[in-house]
């Protein structure tokens, strides 16, 4: 065995960096009992940097190459074009072709072979690299598979194959490859298996596509395939695609593509017995990796041959769960508007603030729904309940009811309905709410004062104990009894109001300025930063080449420049501790990074005249007053009028008086997370000090109970901060699912919906009115670049989008239901705003015109 070609009985587990993933997973297929694998050798990576090492060209085209970014297409395509042809007239180094003779004579000079890339960075767990590399069917001879060796060190950098690994963060120059020459088989039938449904992700469903001839034909498009789940043994769904055309090997060389006869175009190309007979080897081959696969593989007469198998990266992980028995689980970030991937310090502090059953996967936090399903008494109001605010969730646990025994029932007792007296607050004094605003803030002063004088352990058993004090404020029963009064108000006003005057969604009318919102209060503080500078066209000159965030230090050497920091600063003492994705107590505050203010108050200096943010509120509390006076006078014409207006008056000052602060409790536990992460930040500068952090960031990826042990025992694993930094970046690739089953299983749930226009896109109704205008299609905050009139289309929207929403007219997002964030403070500016659409982000295009209908639910692009 030698360093420079390696059989695949030869490999071991640790060489990936000398035959790449692909072939570090033939040598294991290989060791699996049972499993057939066409026998063949690679030529290591070795050979690959022995041909390059001295060539002086090929390292400055890499250096130049290192220089771009993903979006520099043209000059990556003019490098990759030299550094390939560099690599086509490389010369082989003697040895390597020594070692090629050398396997070719023992596997059969006289064969055909596939010639196929393995890059050390290709077929790994958390990055595929699938198709990044070339792939070259049925060479024979020596001569040939040597030409082609070189072709596959080429394909190394194809355009796709650069951007791919930019996007990923992989360097160049630590990426190698080696080359895998493979027997050919002359198969009928071949195809790929996933041993997790690649649609649902369902883990216990095993799918495969089947077509005619080699594999080739499938992986390229150029064909239909037959499609076959297997789930327990059992074939669960055949579809049988009309397969007209067949790749097979030339008898020279190369492959060339046949039509199959009419009369076979339609027939099964795999038996029933060869399906069920796959699906085992599929589910060995898992086994033995230990996490789904996805594995190509083809038929000669009665024998399956595995050409590969990798991971399927794609699947978002299960959370898990304590027993063996079925799960449902729901979606944290769907419901607080930030589905983004936390580090497990922000996922730790959610845990410890929460009361809620909940269990973490892929970087996200989720509801275990089982108990609630299985209570044959409540599990229909649940739903109902949650159908509300989420249609989507709703019908993906229907469906999951529907099916038999997967979650079993059990026989209780109907929960007690609370009165409405107990719900209810006994009138809609503003008191109130001012009273539970003061004392959130007292504590936060209290906090702010205590928490200086604490250090090392002291300082994280003090964190530990105020997050008791975080929790009665965050769940005090009168705190709730108000929330829920003005959640109550608005659907009771909304339900009566289409009763008795046949009109949709008045709350959201009344809902417009209503005092206390915190969270509406920051946008329209942000236009009167706009206002402080304004009139200083030097100061906005600056901030438009604003680069870094120390830009406030040099502000003050500008005409106009004290007046402008102070107005930023002011702003900041406020909302500072604010960002997006703010749940995760690891994200960059504004505070932290307060450039990322400069793109949203350069757009309000553009868009608004001075003083716009006082007109705006008025206008708002003028159109919900005119609205009030307008339904109480229509309600009095009907039979029994007075009363129905003396009702309706009461909700709608439950509605004025409290809806505001539902906002306010998240403002305060987020402040209270901002104190807690500047006291550990700086007890992690003093653990860098004393060499235990590399760098002081390094306690995001701690939860808090490690980084408790971490401040005691001044030790740490630096190989767990390397592993949690990996897992998150794989985690920030994920897509959450909003509900997931035990088995992996994605329900997406659908809007159940009648008499649309034609391509309607649909979602959840939150805001009512019907606005026309641009769309923008923004996933980053800092890239808002907005006209007056635009229409917002974005993932989802936390607190700290608001500051953009005084500029738009209309919203729509993929994330949210009736009561979170986005559609509170849409409701409160009087947007149009229609949420819960699906992928709006990829079916609705920037700077296309579309009609928002926030009152009916969906979008038409005009």
């Amino acid at each position: 065995m030698s360093s420079l070609v390696l059989s695949f009985e030869e490999m071991e587990q640790s060489q990936l960096l000398l035959v790449g993933g692909k072939g570090l997973n033939l040598g294991e297929l290989t060791n699996i009992h049972g499993v057939e694998v066409p026998e063949g050798f690679s030529v290591t990576t070795v050979g690959f940097q022995r041909a390059v090492e001295q060539n002086e060209v090929y390292d400055a085209l890499l250096n130049q190459l290192a220089m771009l970014k993903p979006e520099d297409r043209d000059q990556i395509g003019e490098i990759c074009r030299k550094i390939r042809g560099v690599l086509l007239d490389v010369t082989i180094p003697s040895e390597v072709v020594k070692a090629v003779t050398h396997y070719l004579s023992r596997f059969g000079v006289e064969n055909a072979y596939a010639v196929r890339s393995s890059a050390t960075a290709e077929d790994l767990p958390h990055a595929s690299f699938a198709g990044q590399q070339d792939t070259y069917l049925n060479i024979i001879g020596r001569e040939s598979i040597l030409k082609h060796i070189s072709k596959c060190w080429a394909s190394l950098f194809t355009e796709r194959a650069v951007i791919y690994r930019m996007q990923n963060g992989f360097d160049h120059r630590q990426v190698h490859i080696s080359v895998i020459i493979q027997r050919m088989v002359s198969p009928q039938v071949s195809g790929i298996l996933f041993t997790a449904d690649p649609v649902s992700s369902n883990r216990k469903v095993v799918s495969i596509d089947a077509g005619f001839g080699l594999g080739e034909a499938l992986v390229s498009g150029l064909v239909s395939a037959d499609h076959y789940k297997v789930q327990d043994g059992i074939i669960v769904n055949k579809r049988i695609a009309n397969k007209k055309l067949a790749i097979h090997g030339r008898n020279g060389r190369g492959t060339e593509t046949q039509s199959i006869l009419p009369d076979q175009q339609k027939e099964q190309a795999l038996t029933d017995q060869h399906i069920v007979q796959l699906a085992r080897i599929g589910r060995q081959i898992e086994s033995h990796f230990g996490s789904p696969q996805d594995i190509e593989w083809c038929l000669e007469g009665d024998t399956f041959y595995i050409v590969q198998s990798r991971p399927i990266t794609t699947l978002f992980p299960i959370p898990e769960a304590a027993d063996g028995d079925n799960r449902v689980y729901i979606s944290v970030g769907h419901q607080q508007m930030m589905t983004d991937a936390m580090k497990p310090l922000g996922l730790s502090f959610f845990l410890l603030t929460t009361p809620a059953p909940m269990r973490v996967a892929g970087g996200r936090l989720f509801v275990d729904v089982t108990p609630r399903l299985a209570s044959a008494a409540n599990r229909q109001m649940f739903i109902d309940t949650l159908g509300k605010s989420e249609p989507l969730v709703k019908d993906a646990l229907s469906t999951i009811l529907e099916r038999d025994n997967f979650i079993k029932t059990i026989d209780d007792e109907p929960m007690p309905v609370p009165s409405k007296e107990s719900v209810d607050p006994i009138d809609s004094d503003p008191v109130i709410v001012s009273d539970l605003i003061k004392r959130s803030e007292t504590s936060i002063e209290e906090l702010n004062q205590t928490i200086q004088t604490k250090s090392g352990s002291e300082l994280v058993d003090f964190i530990s104990e105020d997050i008791q004090e975080l929790k009665k404020i965050l769940f005090d029963p009168v705190s709730s009894r108000v929330i829920m009064a003005g959640m109550d108000a608005a659907f009771w006003i909304n339900d009566h109001m289409y009763e008795w005057l046949g009109e949709k969604n008045v709350a959201d009318t009344l809902s417009q300025s209503v005092p206390n919102n915190i969270t509406s209060e920051m946008g329209l503080a942000l236009m009167d930063v706009a206002d402080a500078i304004r009139p200083h066209h030097g100061v906005i000159e600056y901030l438009r080449l604003v680069k870094d965030d120390q830009f406030l230090e040099k502000l003050v050497t500008i005409d106009g420049g004290k007046e402008a920091r102070e107005s930023i600063e002011a702003f900041l003492t406020k909302y500072g501790m604010r960002c997006s994705g703010e749940i995760d107590i690891s994200r960059a505050r504004w505070s932290e990074k307060p450039e990322e203010l400069i793109p949203m108050i350069l757009t309000n200096i553009k868009n608004f005249e001075p003083h716009a943010s006082q007109r705006k509120f008025e206008q708002g509390r003028l159109e919900a007053i005119h609205k009030e006076q307008e339904v109480l006078e229509r309600l009095k014409a009907l039979p029994d009028g007075e009363q129905k207006a003396i009702e309706t008056k009461k909700r709608i000052d439950i509605i004025r008086n409290f809806s505001g602060y539902r906002e306010y409790p998240k403002y305060g536990m987020i402040h209270r997370y901002f104190v807690y992460k500047q006291a550990m930040l700086r007890e992690a500068e003093q653990l860098v000090q004393h060499n235990v952090l590399n760098e002081k960031e390094d306690i995001f990826y701690l939860t808090f109970e490690e980084l408790r042990d971490v401040v005691r025992t001044h030790e740490l694993d630096e190989g767990l901060i390397r592993e949690r930094k990996a897992d998150y970046t794989l985690y920030e690739k994920l897509t959450p699912p909003r509900v997931i089953t035990s088995d992996g299983e994605v329900l997406t749930g659908e809007y159940k919906r009648d008499n649309l226009p034609a391509g309607a896109i649909v979602g959840l109704a939150v805001s009512s009115g019907v606005i026309e205008g641009r769309a923008r299609v923004i996933v980053n905050m800092e890239d808002a670049d907005l006209e007056e009139g635009d229409i917002l289309i974005t993932k989802f929207t936390d607190p700290s989008w608001t500051p953009l929403f005084v500029s738009i007219k209309g919203l729509v997002t993929e994330v949210g239901g009736l009561m979170t964030h986005g559609a509170v403070i849409a409701r409160e500016y009087g947007l149009p705003a229609v949420v819960g659409v699906e992928r709006a982000t990829e079916r609705i295009q920037d700077g296309q015109r579309i009609r928002v209908h926030g009152t009916e639910g969906y979008i038409e692009i005009v």
